[in-house]
């Protein structure tokens, strides 16, 4: 910078010094000089610009003919002390502005150059990895140091990752026996479940240093930056050994080489080819175990997966109740919750939840507390909270007619009751027309805790589907649009049914590939599993187990019809009702495996509101 500002000086600081010149024809300095009102000029060769001093002292410039005529010299050699310069000894002149210009602009590219963040040098080659050193407390900060202890639950995966941390503190108890060290373990789990934070806690337990690095982070524009960090963050591995690599997102990188339509992606083939050889190249015996963590096995490479490189892989499953409670425990520990609280309540009544979910909801509720002034978190924060985050925000601006109402009305009346008969649906929490991201009304259900399915709470899940369906067509004689999404989510768990879980008895003990596919022109390159007749019946047994099933609904709403109609008209009076108060309608006994809602300030026979404080 200091050198182009010296330049500009030195050119622009001679012409400041100049006196401005006056402009006029070559005939009106002829005139002039036959007056005897010019002093001095220069005539210059071949360019014929003319420059001199009047006899008042004035400056003045002209342009002439490139070669004077003879009377032309006679009438300026006169009176005019007259004088000739070459074209030559006017080059800096002529060409010094256009040579400085290429040099301010030649300044400036230099100096974006140099300011580009944090150098192109370091994006083509540096790793991202972020390190934390568990066996230098000194030099990590409090929150890098995890322990099992502070991971709440997941105690199967804890006792299958303590052999690793038992490998990395006790190496030498495996090397006499000849036991091969594993390389690099797996985990996989939903997203939310803490694999992160386990893998952390395992540095944590063995005491040894942390790599953090993000499957994307290995991305860039360039082709062969992804393999130069790969190679940059292994170089690092083997100087802080012992230590953890963690590689969060590994599907990033990780996905079926030459996957979909026009083959693979250049740049993310070469780092996986870079990761499988230096999985291949540092021994079992070099203290280093390579983490990673996916929620999408399915779409990882298989040379990744084989022994060797990958050797284990941890489920990290979704926590249980008590699981739940642990982690509610932990997280309420920084709240101020009330008394009325039941935190094992609320773990009975969240499944399907993972930690990452819990600790959304009990943010969600202290946000709620505070909206409502209080300083506090109750069990009615809770509420509003747990509706917030598995049903959406209220739609406070959505009006409806008086008819949409009454048919939103009856068709969540319709799910209520089958909610209450069917036995495989989970207890009824609530039935309301309030309306909630998508949908103008809910019919929530809380699901069990369970691992598989059978047939029959297959069928009962897809009779529910139709409860809304069929009863718009017992009240009104024809169905709406509202139905959509249960005719959806019906017909693809009939499918599931006969084409992969063979629970059709025309079809018998057969499944085939899921319709889903990962990638891009993956279906056009898979054959056919079944034949042009199998896939036909396969067409007519989901057809008929959703009609029956239809029809299995109609029947249960038609000997329930009075039901059905005491329930819309109090869904159009009080907008939300209780799943207690529904059993009560319908005439069913209250549940007793599981209490059916969040508890709640007020009784539990007032329906509970769903409107934010």
């Amino acid at each position: 910078m200091a050198a182009s500002v010296l330049l500009i000086g030195a050119i622009t600081l001679p012409r400041l010094g100049r006196v401005p010149a006056d402009t006029f024809t070559w005939s009106t300095l002829l005139e002039r000089a036959a007056s005897g009102q010019v002093g001095s000029a220069t005539f210059t060769n071949d360019t014929g610009v003319v420059t001199g001093t009047l006899v008042d002292g004035k400056h003045f410039r002209t342009t002439g003919p490139a070669a004077m005529a003879p009377e032309e010299r006679r009438t300026l050699g006169a009176s005019t002390e007259l004088r000739f310069r070459a074209a030559s000894s006017n080059s800096a002149e002529r060409w010094g502005p256009l040579v400085a210009s290429l040099v301010l602009v030649l300044i400036a590219l230099t100096l974006v150059m140099r300011r580009r963040p944090s150098d192109d040098r370091s994006a083509m080659t540096n790793s991202t990895a972020r390190m934390s050193n568990a066996a230098n407390p000194a030099g990590s900060s409090s929150s890098d140091m995890v322990s099992f202890n502070d991971v709440a639950g997941a105690a199967s995966v804890k006792a299958e990752l303590a052999e690793i941390v038992d490998v990395l503190r006790n190496p030498d108890r495996y090397r006499s026996i000849g036991a091969r060290l594993p390389k690099g373990v797996l985990l996989v789990g939903p997203p939310g479940t803490g694999k992160t934070l386990l893998a952390r806690a395992v540095a944590g337990e063995a005491g040894v240093a942390f790599l953090s690095i993000s499957g994307s982070d290995f991305m860039e524009m360039f082709v062969g930056v992804g393999a130069a960090r790969v190679r940059d963050l292994f170089a690092e591995a083997r100087r802080s050994s012992p230590c953890i690599v963690f590689i969060d997102e590994i599907d990033s990188i990780g996905r079926k080489r030459g996957a979909g339509v026009g083959g693979g992606h250049d740049e993310r083939e070469q780092t996986l080819n870079q990761l499988l050889a230096e999985l291949d190249g540092f021994s079992s015996l070099s203290g280093i175990v390579v983490l990673g963590a996916t929620n999408r096995p399915d779409v990882l490479d298989a040379a990744l997966l084989r022994p060797g490189r990958f050797d284990r892989h941890v489920n990290v499953p979704l926590p249980d109740r008590d699981e739940r409670r642990d982690i509610l425990r932990v997280h309420t520990a920084s709240l101020r919750v009330h008394n009325d609280v039941d935190l094992d309540a609320l773990a009975r009544t969240t499944p399907g939840m993972s930690g990452a979910d819990l600790a959304n909801l009990l943010n969600e509720a202290a946000l709620a507390a505070v909206r409502r002034s209080s300083s506090e978190i109750g069990a009615r924060d809770l509420e509003v909270a747990r509706d917030r985050v598995l049903l959406g925000a209220e739609r406070l601006g959505l009006v409806l007619s008086d008819e949409e109402r009454r048919v939103t009305a009856t068709h969540e009346s319709g799910h209520g009751v089958l909610a209450v008969l069917l036995k495989s649906t989970g207890p009824l929490h609530k039935v309301t027309i309030v309306a909630r991201g998508a949908a103008l009304g809910l019919t929530v259900s809380l699901p069990f805790d369970r691992a598989m399915l059978r047939r029959s709470d297959v069928l009962d899940q897809i009779c529910l589907a139709f409860g809304g369906r069929c009863a718009e067509q017992l009240t009104y004689g024809q169905v709406s649009t509202g139905a959509a999404d249960d005719l959806s989510r019906a017909t693809s768990l009939a499918r599931r049914m006969v084409r992969e879980w063979g629970m059709s008895e025309a079809i018998g003990p057969m499944a085939w590939r899921s319709d889903d596919h990962v990638f891009l022109g993956e279906q056009m390159a898979r054959s056919r599993d079944e034949s042009e007749a199998t896939a036909t019946l396969v067409d007519q047994e989901i057809r008929r187990i959703l009609r029956e099933q239809e029809e299995r609904a109609t029947a249960m709403l038609v000997q329930h019809r009075r039901a059905l109609d005491t329930l819309a008209r109090q869904l159009l009076e009080q907008e939300t009702v209780s799943g207690e108060r529904v059993r009560r309608i319908v005439n069913v006994p209250p549940s007793s495996s599981i209490r059916a809602s969040i508890p709640t300030a007020e009784p539990a026979s007032e329906p509970a509101s769903v409107s934010l404080p």
